[in-house]
């Protein structure tokens, strides 16, 4: 089953910073949204050098769902985690989410997961991965990529939802207009006097990308074309088999370090959870 310690692996051993020619060249990506999501699969599935009908059977194994933009995740392990693809152009960028909070972890029984999400495997909660890929918009090159749980980079559901019910209870304590059934903070209907206008209430989220939410234990080294920031709390690194394999490449290769670090509890700030943070630079 692949993890986010076989992805850190490949990674290593498959540094592609040009990634939009890489792809293109391989007519799997048009643009570099495209390029940073086929190489996640790549380093998850270890597919990079694979004639394509062999990539796709071994993608296949990896991943029980390939989603879209509509509806998170992106992507599904099977039999581990979910995965969510974020690319942005410079290094102090949010990350739009548009209708969807963040999520502290991914839910089967949520009303934003697809059908085909759903039914992928049998599932009811996993553990979700934020990877945010950095793309200089000159070049195209990946310049940093960052992997955070949401488990250590958003808050609890609750946070969220209770914000939306709060908005979606006031929009809807407005009198004399009509309401239309929505998944939205509201639709509302016949708003003139004709009845010919309606209006939708949108929630547009938003995030701070990892670079700068954990900048107290990491600092990017700009003397680098390439940089891997990764972070996994501990009781997620301990459920890992194949924590070793990571420990003797970083023995092997001194780009690559793990260090023991203290995060802030999303949920709470004032306590600290043990974690590793990972980085890479070539």
């Amino acid at each position: 089953m692949a993890n986010i310690i076989n992805a850190i692996i490949n990674l290593v051993n498959n540094p592609i910073s040009h990634l939009t020619n890489y792809y293109q060249g391989r007519n799997r990506a048009n643009n570099a949204g495209d390029a940073l999501e086929e190489y996640v699969k790549d380093m998850f599935a270890n597919t990079f050098e694979l004639p394509e009908n062999e990539r796709l059977e071994k993608i296949s194994d990896t991943f029980s769902y390939l989603g879209n933009n509509s509806n998170p995740p992106d992507a599904m392990l099977r039999g581990g985690d979910a995965i969510e693809v974020k690319k942005i152009e410079s290094f102090g960028s949010a990350l739009a989410l548009n209708s969807s909070y963040p999520k502290h972890t991914v839910k089967s029984s949520s009303q934003m997961i697809s059908k085909a999400c759903k039914a992928a495997e049998a599932w009811d909660e996993k553990d979700i991965i934020y990877i945010v890929g950095i793309v200089d918009k000159n070049t195209n090159n990946l310049k940093q990529l960052c992997m955070v749980y949401g488990l250590d980079y958003c808050a609890s559901e609750e946070c969220y939802s209770r914000i939306k019910s709060t908005i979606k209870n006031g929009v809807e304590s407005i009198s004399n207009v009509e309401f239309a059934e929505s998944r939205e903070l509201g639709h509302i209907n016949k708003v003139d006097p004709l009845g010919i206008t309606y209006m939708r209430v949108r929630g547009m989220w938003g995030i701070e990308n990892p670079l700068k939410v954990f900048n107290y234990i990491y600092t990017r080294d700009d003397n680098f074309d390439f940089s891997l920031m990764c972070i996994i709390n501990d009781d997620k690194w301990s459920s890992f088999n194949n924590i070793e394999d990571l420990i003797a490449l970083a023995e092997d290769v001194d780009e690559l370090t793990i260090e023991n670090v203290r995060i802030k509890n999303p949920d709470n700030p004032a306590n600290l959870i043990d974690a590793k943070l990972i980085k890479y630079n070539k």
